[in-house]
């Protein structure tokens, strides 16, 4: 019973977030009817601003359980957010088992996964490497990756863009990260894919 009333929360929250975008920052959706329903991904964006999170949520046409730092608990929205959404929270900076363990999990039971390659706001612009977790998470269970693209204003009543991408399949680099001495290769150049993928998107 706790899960269905979790679910009916997620649809008005959901919709209610949906409003907002289309109305407040005039969100345009391009490519999510292009998904394939029968399957889970990893949905894989870049990271502008405080709307980017609640914008996947919203427009994904699934549920998704995003990836996002401990301190954002902080913050009483995002924690109702977490709650509702079943987020995984990370702790920064520290190689957090109990969440590695809690997403893997999450995949191999068929749900969907959000996080932020760039692994903070602008990361690219500011000279972050990317964050391997997606790779990881990709190649360790399987799972394509979705990239998407966002783009537009970040100010309210600025046109925002979202565009979902076609699933990557990262099938190729199967054998090179099963092999120890080239896991690490496998890993850079799978992060790297992923990122510019969703970079494409954002043009």
């Amino acid at each position: 019973m706790k899960l269905f009333f979790k679910k009916i929360a997620r649809a008005i929250v959901r919709g209610a977030i949906y409003l907002y975008c289309k109305i407040i920052h005039r969100a345009e959706i391009i490519g999510k009817k292009d998904i394939p329903k029968n399957e889970n991904f990893i949905f894989c964006g870049n990271h502008r601003n405080y709307l980017d999170p609640p914008l996947m949520v919203a427009t994904a046409g699934r549920h998704l359980r995003f990836m996002a730092k401990e301190d954002l608990r902080k913050n009483p929205f995002f924690a109702f957010l977490g709650v509702v959404f079943d987020g995984i929270y990370v702790k920064r900076d520290s190689k957090d088992v109990t969440a590695l363990k809690t997403t893997l999990k999450a995949i191999k039971d068929g749900e969907s996964i959000a996080l932020f390659p760039e692994g903070t706001r602008n990361g690219l612009e500011k000279g972050e490497k990317v964050k391997d977790g997606a790779a990881f998470f990709a190649l360790r269970t399987n799972t394509r990756v979705i990239p998407v693209g966002i783009s537009g204003g970040l100010k309210k009543f600025q046109k925002v863009k979202i565009v979902y991408g076609k699933p990557l399949d990262l099938s190729n680099y199967t054998e090179m990260y099963k092999n120890k001495e080239t896991e690490k290769q496998a890993l850079e150049e799978v992060s790297k894919l992923i990122m510019d993928s969703i970079m494409e998107l954002t043009k």
